[in-house]
């Protein structure tokens, strides 16, 4: 019942950020039929497929592209999508028979989209790379980390979810809307470097006026703020801080008794290091709990730093169900949130192949082409249909 059921879209198997839009579109409810390969192809990190979670919410049939029956399945499926995206390198799908061109002429409104690491043109175009090759060229690798220290990776969240996934969904969702007014379809040319490089324009900003520097670990919003980083607390664990505004800032002096730190002098760099080393000295005084009993909540804008094992059981995501249980694993729920029509896990992620000719039938494919496709080993199917 998510506000996209009505949509039926096709997902070509992809690692990474393909992936993570096909499960934002399918949790909001569209109808995405994933094509993965008849053999894993040992792409990216080696996972079990239950645990593939961003697989979730969608079957997963296996095709065999490279044949002219894997082909004519996936174009007659074009006939009656809205749109299809796919995650390979420039002129991989042209050369199986299933670019824009051919897959467009078959449904003009379809939206075509293509979610590559450095775009669809360029001199770096046919370069294979990964989410840290790509936030590296972009100004973000650069940016996080101590200071004096060594750029940290921040996980893949920057490039191949934000600036990939979510940014090929977006554009998606965009040329649907488009399409549905002009009843034509476009391509979208989703690249994770473009991305990640659009995350940024802020701090980009915030360098054209002289409020960034390239030192990592030395601004406002990288660590190098006392009001805005991670402390220590006595147990060992951690608390991070974010008391940006003035009055939050004094509402954080207030919390933990401070009355020797002037709230004028927050932004007074020179006055960061002695600040930085009160906090602490204070925040070492008392445990993570004790300190997120205290001020949790709060003005002062503290939280405690949780481990993937403990944030599922923190108050405020059971309470919203920010996290749930599917087939005995934890797992994220859908993001965001809508009042009528309500996103949902429709179903675990499963193995390639291992939906059953429901997920065929469903895009009006008939019986007898399906069993002519599984005879001819295009299409892998259980044996009974």
């Amino acid at each position: 019942m998510g506000p996209l059921k009505d949509f039926k879209i096709i997902e070509i198997a992809g690692i990474g950020p393909g992936p993570y839009c096909g499960m934002l579109l399918a949790d909001m409810g569209a109808q995405v039929l994933r094509i993965d390969r008849l053999t894993d192809a040992g792409l990216g990190i080696p996972v079990p497929a239950k645990y593939k979670l961003m697989n979730r919410s969608r079957p997963t049939i296996a095709v065999d592209l490279k044949t002219s029956d894997g082909v004519e399945l996936v174009l007659s499926l074009c006939d009656k999508a809205d749109a299809l995206f796919e995650g390979f390198r420039p002129g991989v799908m042209e050369r199986l028979g299933l670019g824009p061109i051919e897959c467009m002429d078959r449904n003009k409104r379809l939206v075509y989209g293509r979610m590559t690491g450095w775009g669809q043109d360029g001199p770096l175009s046919s370069s294979v790379g990964h989410d840290g090759n790509y936030s590296a060229l972009t100004g973000v690798l650069s940016a996080i980390g101590e200071k004096g220290g060594r750029p940290v990776i921040p996980l893949n969240l920057v490039a191949d979810f934000g600036g990939g996934g979510l940014f090929l969904a977006m554009g998606m969702l965009a040329a649907m809307l488009e399409a549905g007014k002009s009843g034509e379809g476009q391509v979208v040319d989703a690249a994770m470097v473009d991305g990640a490089a659009s995350l940024m324009t802020m701090f980009y900003g915030l360098r054209a006026a002289g409020m960034w520097n390239d030192e990592r670990g030395t601004n406002v919003l990288d660590g190098g703020a006392p009001f805005y980083r991670t402390y220590a607390t006595e147990d060992k664990k951690n608390i991070v801080v974010c008391a940006i505004e003035k009055k939050f800032f004094s509402a954080l002096l207030d919390g933990l008794a401070i009355d020797d730190i002037d709230p004028d002098d927050q932004f007074d760099q020179t006055k960061w290091p002695q600040q930085a080393a009160r906090f602490e000295a204070v925040f070492a005084t008392r445990t993570r709990a004790e300190w997120s009993d205290l001020l949790e909540g709060s003005d002062a804008c503290i939280a405690p730093v949780l481990s993937m094992s403990e944030a599922p059981e923190h108050p405020h995501h059971r309470a919203r169900h920010t996290f749930q249980e599917i087939d005995g694993t934890m797992q994220p729920g859908p993001a965001p949130r809508f009042s009528r029509t309500r996103s949902e896990i429709t179903c675990p992620p499963g193995a390639p192949g291992a939906a059953n000719s429901d997920a065929l039938t469903e895009w009006g494919v008939s019986a007898g082409d399906i069993e002519r496709f599984q005879e001819s080993g295009a299409l892998a199917l259980p044996a009974k249909i």
